[in-house]
């Protein structure tokens, strides 16, 4: 398994010499051996390595007791590491985090598994950051590619969704996708490892979990070796979307920004085939989006159909508050003209408040160490007794924990927040001084520390 492993992670150039791999380790065998396999593999590649565990809060105290198997893990099985000239690599650091997924997920009137999705990610992110760390890893094995990829086909899905888990994408690495849980678990035996059960992976209510338990059974019976080919496919898919992806970016690249948003030739979009058209579409709106791609066929077909129509004024409702519009010869791309504005009001202390597009939670309680989000931190009550909320101004400046200070723009520039949410972005205030801001996070000197009594902040977009 570590031959097959490293030869992946040189085929793929997963992890360049000299780089931080933060490990995302869930207590579960997929992570627990992916950590271990990393913790092996990263004196002969190279980089350095560190571990994450999120606790989503669901599942009581079995989930307290994965955080603490995990911590122990780390601290017993990937200590310090003796090398055979002499040398000794530190200790994997674990970067440790919470958040009330259910609570959240009935503020934001989301799903669950969508709820704890962007928590953990947004998590992650954060850890990487407090650890200096280029790549996340997360433990993504063949059969999950398989479930992905079956999941796509009965969802309906082109090449993108039918290519399933790419080995890598934004920063995010899946050493093992090509491992099969089959050998996860062989590995464990075999080097008398521990991990955790989820008793969640048992329930059926969970659609990846029908699809592992009901269908994918019937599959290998039908066709024994049924997973293996699948992925095989999936690989070829690949390709042929990603070679098909650089024709529509050369297309997608004529574009021009224009006032808040692109602009583009139409016709040039009208006379290209459907699937380059299509693909340049959807990277033009992961541009005006900072980087989010996540538009509908729907979408896409009906933007299609307005470049090629015979109205030069014609306009469409896009998601993210986006307009599409037809300004004869030029396709515009721009936030959608009645945004809801953000005025300048107090900060809602131990209360609830819409401001702009965005609800603005706040609760009284003691800072006890979790990680800070763009979305979701914790403001000192004892350096911030009040907070004005407004938008952003020039010259403002942020000074996130561990980290230099900056004018929020530049931030909001590096971070890719959208364009579209530049101007309606909620600032904190304290004292005419930045404290926070919403996307971006705490500045150190409003942020709490260990032990103090704090805001909890919370924002998320209005419905």
């Amino acid at each position: 398994m570590l031959n097959i492993v490293e030869t992946f992670i040189r085929a793929q150039d997963m992890i360049p010499t000299g780089s931080t791999v933060l490990c995302a380790v869930s207590g579960g065998a997929d992570s627990i051996a992916m950590l271990h396999v990393l913790y092996r593999l990263r004196p002969k590649l190279n980089f350095n390595l560190a571990a994450a565990h999120y606790n989503h809060r669901l599942r009581g105290l079995e989930s307290d007791r994965d955080a603490v198997f995990t911590a122990q893990f780390v601290q017993l099985c990937c200590g310090p590491q003796r090398l055979s000239q002499g040398e000794v690599l530190p200790a994997v650091q674990l970067y440790s985090g919470s958040g009330d997924v259910a609570a959240q997920a009935k503020l934001r009137r989301t799903g669950i598994e969508e709820t704890a999705r962007d928590m953990r990610y947004a998590f992650l992110r954060q850890a990487a950051r407090e650890a200096g760390a280029d790549l996340i890893a997360t433990a993504h094995t063949a059969n999950d590619n398989v479930e992905t990829i079956l999941f796509h086909l009965a969802r309906g899905s082109g090449l993108r969704g039918l290519g399933g888990i790419p080995p890598k994408r934004d920063g995010v690495i899946r050493p093992l996708l090509t491992i099969s849980r089959q050998q996860v678990e062989e590995y464990l035996f075999r080097l008398c490892l521990p991990y955790m059960e989820d008793s969640s992976n048992q329930n059926d209510d969970y659609t990846r979990n029908r699809i592992r338990h009901q269908v994918l059974p019937v599959l290998e019976d039908v066709a024994p070796g049924f997973a293996g080919r699948l992925v095989d496919t999936a690989a070829r898919l690949r390709e042929d979307e990603n070679c098909l992806t650089e024709l529509a970016r050369a297309l997608a690249d004529q574009a021009v920004p224009w006032r808040e948003g692109l602009a583009v030739n139409v016709q040039a979009i009208a006379a290209a085939p459907d699937p380059i058209a299509v693909r340049a579409l959807r990277l033009l709106l992961g541009q005006l989006w900072g980087g989010d791609q996540n538009c509908s066929a729907v979408h896409l077909n009906s933007l299609l159909r307005l470049c090629r129509g015979t109205d030069p004024s014609a306009e469409l409702s896009l998601p993210h508050r986006t307009n599409a519009r037809r300004c004869y010869e030029k396709l515009l791309l721009v936030p959608r003209l009645g945004y809801i504005p953000l005025k300048e009001c107090l900060a809602p202390l131990a209360g609830e408040l819409d401001c702009g597009p965005w609800r603005i939670a706040c609760q009284e309680e003691r800072y006890n160490g979790q990680l800070h989000s763009p979305w979701e931190f914790w403001l000192s009550r004892q350096d911030a007794p009040e907070l004005a909320i407004r938008p952003r101004r020039s010259g403002d400046r942020l000074t996130p924990p561990g980290r230099l200070g900056k004018t929020v723009k530049k931030w909001m520039i590096e971070e890719k927040v959208p364009r579209f949410q530049r101007e309606v972005l909620p600032v904190f205030t304290c004292g005419g001084q930045v404290a926070a801001v919403a996307g971006l996070g705490p500045d150190r000197r409003f942020a709490a520390q260990n032990g103090q009594p704090a805001w909890h902040m919370t924002i998320v977009p209005v419905e």
